[in-house]
């Protein structure tokens, strides 16, 4: 795989590191907060008794993310969901490196101006060890997905893995790199 050129990692590198070492004093650069991974994952619950649904969506899945996702299955049987063992429940994917960046940038600038009635990320969704996640109640908000060819609306939850330590520390981070938080009174 060669080098593919990233603006975001740009953006990182030249104006973030060094905004971040000022502000939080950093003795090194590679103490620095990054974003490791981002994992999408989309939850189908009729997938178990429907396969063509899956394979939709992992059509759909793919042309947003541009890397095949995986199959998930249930890992044990629940009898008031008529789930067994096995079955297709969902589909997720993990991006890293220039993939990663670039659906960051997709989806700071071209998905999110496009959610209806968008009032600002939850600032309140850190887990308390500098990970961020939300969720998305429509995959229609992607540029690559044709309304037409969609058959059936469905959300998906993105999660995003960065090294930092605290929640404040991956707050500011993201709101370096163009994240838009809610403003808190």
């Amino acid at each position: 795989m060669g080098y593919e050129y990233v603006p975001f990692k740009d953006k990182y590198v030249n104006e973030i590191v060094p905004a971040m070492m000022k502000e939080f004093n950093y003795k090194n650069v590679h103490q620095v907060p990054k974003i490791e991974k981002i994992c999408i994952n989309m939850g189908i619950g009729e997938g178990a008794r429907n396969i063509d649904l899956i394979e939709q969506h992992a059509k759909e899945l793919a042309l947003v993310t541009g890397q095949k996702p995986v199959i998930t299955r249930a890992r044990k049987s629940i009898s008031n969901f008529k789930i067994r063992k096995g079955m297709p429940i969902g589909l997720k994917v993990t991006l890293r490196g220039a993939r990663m960046y670039n659906f960051l940038y997709k989806l700071i600038h071209l998905v999110l101006p496009k959610v209806r009635d968008f009032r600002g990320l939850d600032p309140n969704s850190f887990d308390g060890r500098g990970n961020y996640a939300f969720g998305l109640t429509e995959q229609l908000v992607f540029p690559e997905l044709k309304p037409d060819e969609v058959k059936r609306i469905q959300g998906m939850d993105i999660i995003i893995n960065t090294t930092a330590k605290t929640d404040v520390e991956a707050k500011r981070l993201l709101e370096l790199f163009g994240f838009p938080f809610k403003r808190t009174q």
